[in-house]
């Protein structure tokens, strides 16, 4: 495994706890308080950046496992 597609995996986990933070956080705001929409944009932001770029390096990267040739 190399580092471009661990990072990616790093990368999404973060990305999906970013979600799920988001997700609480929307599930319980009451009202309309300006620090509740503003926690949840960016962490909702954040958490989506991190999971699609994630993604992106772990289906980006090739995976190689032949020996190199000499």
């Amino acid at each position: 495994m190399n580092a471009k597609r661990t990072f990616g995996i790093i990368l999404t986990i973060l990305g999906i706890a970013g979600l799920i933070y988001a997700a609480v956080v929307f599930m319980n705001a009451r009202g309309s308080t300006g620090s509740q929409i503003k926690t949840l944009i960016v962490y909702g932001l954040l958490g989506a950046i991190f999971f699609f770029t994630g993604i992106g390096l772990i289906r980006g990267t090739n995976d190689d496992a032949r020996p190199p040739v000499q």
